[in-house]
C-alpha cells in the first residue's frame, strides 16, 4: 500500500513540474513575441520652432548696445572716418593712399590710430575705386594700358594693390589705339615732333608705353 501511495505522489509531482514548465514556456514565448516599444523622440511642433526662432532673434545685438559702442568712439576717430568716406567714395582713393592722406601733415593730420580706425571701418570697394581711376586716366589723359597700370600701383601714384589694378585694367572699357592717336596729336601739333620721334615716344618704356601696333595706328592716322 505504501508503495502505491509513494508512486501516486511521485506521479503527481511530475505532472505539476511539467505543468509549471509549460506555463513558464508560454510566458517566455509571450515575452519574445511581444514587440518592445521604444521611446520616440519628441517631435517639435511648428509653435515650438517659432518660439526658438524668436529666441534666436532676441539674441541679436541690441541696438542700444550698438549705439553705446558708437558713443564710446572718440570724436577724432569719427571725424577721420567721415573724411575717409569722402576720399574713398568721391575721389576713389586706394586704401594706402587714403591712409597717407589722413595722416599727412599736408592732409588730415590725424593720429595713426584714428586713421587706422577709419580705414578699418570705411565702406569702400577698392577694386571699383581702381576702375574709376583707370577710366579717368584713360579718358582724360589718354594713357596706355601699361601706363595706367603703373600709375595705379606706383607708390608715388595711386598705391592700389596689384590685384586691384589688374581688376581695373581687365574691366575698363577703353580704345587704346584712339588713346595713342590722341597722344600722337599732342606731340605732333603742340611739340612739333616728327613722326619717327612721336612713334618712339609712344612705345618707349620711359614714355607712353603703347604697343607697337597702337603706336603705328596713331602715326598712320595723324593729319
Amino acid at each position: 500500500m505504501k508503495k502505491i501511495l509513494i508512486l501516486f505522489i511521485s506521479l503527481a509531482m511530475t505532472l505539476s513540474i511539467i505543468s509549471c514548465s509549460d506555463s513558464e514556456s508560454d510566458q517566455a514565448k509571450e515575452l519574445v513575441n511581444t514587440p518592445i516599444e521604444l521611446d520616440k523622440p519628441k517631435e517639435e511642433s511648428k509653435e515650438d520652432l517659432k518660439e526658438e526662432k524668436i529666441d534666436l532673434e532676441t539674441e541679436k545685438e541690441d541696438p542700444i548696445l550698438t549705439d553705446k559702442k558708437e558713443e564710446d568712439v572718440p570724436r577724432e576717430f569719427k571725424s577721420a572716418l567721415s573724411q575717409a568716406d569722402t576720399y574713398a567714395n568721391t575721389m576713389y582713393m586706394s586704401k594706402a593712399g587714403l591712409y597717407d592722406q589722413l595722416t599727412s601733415e599736408y592732409g588730415g593730420k590725424f593720429p595713426k590710430d584714428a586713421a587706422q580706425y577709419a580705414i578699418d571701418n570705411v565702406d569702400a570697394n577698392w577694386e571699383e575705386n581702381a576702375l574709376n581711376k583707370a577710366e579717368t586716366y584713360g579718358n582724360t589723359m589718354h594713357m596706355s594700358k601699361k601706363g595706367i597700370y603703373e600709375q595705379l600701383t606706383s607708390e608715388y601714384g595711386e598705391q592700389f594693390t596689384d590685384q586691384e589694378a589688374q581688376y581695373a585694367i581687365d574691366n575698363v572699357e577703353m580704345n587704346w589705339k584712339e588713346n595713342a592717336l590722341n597722344k600722337a596729336k599732342t606731340y605732333a601739333n603742340e611739340m612739333n615732333m616728327s613722326d619717327s620721334a612721336v612713334y618712339d615716344q609712344l612705345v618707349s618704356e620711359y614714355g607712353e608705353q603703347f604697343t607697337e601696333d597702337e603706336a603705328q595706328y596713331a602715326i598712320d592716322n595723324l593729319n
